[in-house]
């Protein structure tokens, strides 16, 4: 077992049995003239997570650890979209409709793609989710119940919405969790503190809250 200085205390984990979990970096959330940026974000407060989870991924490959990435996103035809989430947001800038980098959270489109920096290699599972949790309606628990994993470090955007709901659904499912704070990110930087507070309140309620540096000294550490 390898231990990570976290809130509200350490993080005990072996990485045998361990997956880093990357949310959601996808184009449209993340660059200049995608979705993101057409509702008026900033996304320049979501990109400054790419390099912190390049760091968190390039150590967890170095350890031989599994890694796995998400993608929200919906069939073309929109039959896994619920009427209620196509429903949300502005007209013309829902769910389907045409975005700057193709149709908005539509698999396939140029927009529901992984940021390059951050690019699966061969042999790492895409997780392609219809909702904000990376559980709902996805093959990811029995792909960590088959291969033995009982411990996730999560990071990804972002982190009030879809990295808290993929953590709480794993917290009920009896995944024990740490929070990469610095490799997630959101638009609203005080959503983002009261995100990660949450997690490590009350004597970790959800999970433990960390971050790349301690990881990566952690596991080179366990390899020396």
């Amino acid at each position: 077992m390898i231990e990570i200085p976290a809130d509200p205390s350490a993080f005990a984990f072996d990485p045998a049995r361990t997956a880093l979990v990357v949310i959601d970096m996808q184009r449209d959330f993340l660059e200049p003239g995608g979705f993101g940026a057409a509702l008026g974000n900033d996304v320049s407060l979501l990109a400054a997570a790419i390099g912190p989870c390049r760091v968190a991924i390039d150590a967890a490959r170095a350890a031989g650890m599994l890694v796995i990435h998400t993608r929200e996103g919906h069939r073309p035809d929109l039959s896994d979209a619920p009427p209620a989430k196509i429903a949300r947001g502005a007209p013309s800038r829902r769910i389907g409709d045409p975005g700057p980098m193709g149709r908005i959270l539509v698999r396939g489109e140029a927009g529901h793609e992984i940021v390059a920096a951050l690019a699966p290699i061969a042999g790492e599972p895409v997780i392609d989710k219809p909702g904000k949790g990376a559980f709902y309606a996805t093959e990811l628990e029995p792909m960590l119940r088959h291969r033995g994993i009982e411990a996730l470090l999560i990071a990804g955007v972002t982190t009030e919405v879809c990295v808290h709901t993929t953590l709480r659904e794993a917290n009920d499912r009896g995944f024990r969790c740490a929070v990469l704070g610095d490799a997630c990110a959101s638009y609203f930087p005080e959503f983002h503190a009261a995100a990660l507070a949450m997690v490590s309140a009350q004597g970790g309620i959800f999970g433990w809250v960390t971050d790349t540096a301690r990881l990566t000294a952690a596991l080179e550490g366990d390899r020396a």
